[in-house]
């Protein structure tokens, strides 16, 4: 006991003690199945087998049509969601850091309370929000608008409405709350100084919000490209099941679930997974090296 006290309280000691819990729950919950995910894409697995067939479950996805509608239905998803949450939640939270809005606490957690209701919650709501039934709110506005009820979502620009209005939703709130952090960074006398050289507000926002704001909108769009290309939940729970009206609202991750849980073809479904997971890193590292987060090559010297 004396000597487990004395590595305890050990300064060369205590610092590996205090980061063992992140590194045993990154190698257990992380890295095994990302390593055992990898290992299973080259393997045939059901119930009472396991076979190595090599590229043969990535040679399949290459001639697989569904899989290709997959991955363009989440590319498509997750370019909507970044056009629309990276621009309103920015401007909503320089509205909420403006002197002229008040009640700013009440205001953040109205937009905030979206983000606290589960997605299954969420989904049933739209759900029946974008019901084919006369009675549901969409259809009685287009009454109100002197249309007919429509179903939808039987029709992908129509569903989609839906399920993008479901995203922004939920994640506005939060995305702003990333962005009003960011502005609590901004030295205020920035400011100052543009408002006595005669700057407008849209010209302070131009060259000194965006220009400062550039390692928060990073982020949100990093994390935003992972989120909009696993999204799963939303559609399922949007149309009620995994099948959508001719695989409008499948995702990669839908894709995933359909093979390895519905059809029991893990390995196949571990080949999707691996695919969804280069994607991702792709876009991000794409997006990193444009915003100059990440440098290709050495710099001159001038």
């Amino acid at each position: 006991m004396k000597y487990l006290k004395k590595y305890l309280y050990s300064q060369k000691v205590a610092p590996y003690i205090f980061v063992l819990p992140f590194v045993l729950s990154f190698l257990i919950f992380w890295v095994y199945p990302l390593i055992s995910g990898i290992t299973m894409s080259f393997q045939d697995i059901g119930f009472s087998k396991r076979e190595w067939v090599g590229i043969e479950n990535y040679a399949k996805l290459l001639r697989d049509k569904t899989f290709k509608l997959a991955i363009s239905n989440s590319i498509e998803y997750m370019a909507w969601t970044i056009a629309l949450l990276i621009p309103f939640p920015m401007i909503f939270a320089v509205m909420m850091d403006s002197r002229l809005t008040k009640a700013k606490g009440v205001w953040k957690a109205i937009m905030y309370i979206p983000a606290l209701t589960s997605v299954v919650i969420s989904g049933m709501l739209f759900r029946m929000m974008f019901s084919e039934a006369d009675g549901s709110q969409m259809n009685k506005l287009m009454v109100w608008l002197g249309q007919q009820p429509i179903p939808w979502l039987k029709s992908k620009a129509t569903s989609w409405l839906g399920l993008i209005l479901l995203c922004c939703w939920r994640w506005t709130g939060v995305n702003m709350l990333y962005f009003l952090s960011g502005l609590k960074a901004i030295d205020s006398t920035l400011y100052e100084a543009a408002d006595v050289d005669g700057c407008t507000a849209i010209q302070k926002f131009r060259h000194i919000t965006l220009p400062l704001l550039q390692p928060t909108t990073i982020y949100v769009v990093t994390i935003s490209v992972f989120a909009g290309l696993s999204m799963f939940l939303e559609s399922f729970m949007l149309w009620g099941n995994n099948d959508s009206p001719k695989n409008i609202g499948l995702t990669i991750v839908g894709y995933l679930y359909k093979r390895g849980i519905q059809k029991n073809d893990m390995g196949y479904a571990c080949a999707v997974g691996v695919v969804l997971l280069v994607i991702a890193l792709l876009i991000n590292f794409a997006q990193l090296i444009a915003t100059g987060t990440i440098k290709i090559g050495k710099r001159k010297e001038e």
